[in-house]
């Protein structure tokens, strides 16, 4: 099994090479799983016509879409749940996390992780939107004064 992310990416006469890799006698025998992910733009470039004969072969496509506030919180509670802490986040500091993550699950996690790490440092057993502000939130502009000072 091959997994490629970004895709997208991949110029076009490796995406052809792929095709001749995955199989043999004429594609009735499969030598090699890949699985493309990428953004809206792998779909596109499949539309291509000297990718035709790869797109063609694509057995299963799983396009999403951004998630939903709702989708975020529910991953965002059971990746809780499953930790075994699903007290772990304050809601407001869920509901303030779901709306920054722009609808995309991996900038959640991301997200979700830096706050945690920051927190298993400073041994807090709740992570709530102080901690947000601390770690995450854009540093407020600083006076002239205060840059000089610290030059």
């Amino acid at each position: 099994m091959l997994l490629i992310d970004e895709a997208q990416e991949m110029n076009t006469a490796s995406l052809s090479e792929l095709r001749l890799l995955a199989s043999a006698r004429f594609d009735s025998q499969a030598l090699l799983c890949v699985i493309l992910a990428g953004d809206a733009r792998l779909a596109e470039k499949l539309q291509r016509e000297e990718l035709l004969p790869l797109n063609s072969r694509i057995r299963s496509r799983l396009l999403t879409e951004y998630a939903s506030r709702d989708e975020l919180a529910a991953c965002l509670d059971h990746l809780m749940a499953s930790a075994g802490n699903a007290a772990l986040m304050t809601a407001p500091l869920r509901q303030t996390l779901c709306e920054h993550a722009a609808g995309n699950y991996r900038i959640l996690t991301t997200l979700a992780a830096e706050l945690l790490s920051t927190a298993a440092q400073q041994e807090k057993p709740q992570l709530d939107e102080k901690l947000y502000f601390e770690v995450l939130a854009p540093p407020t502009k600083t006076s002239p004064k205060r840059l000089q000072a610290a030059r």
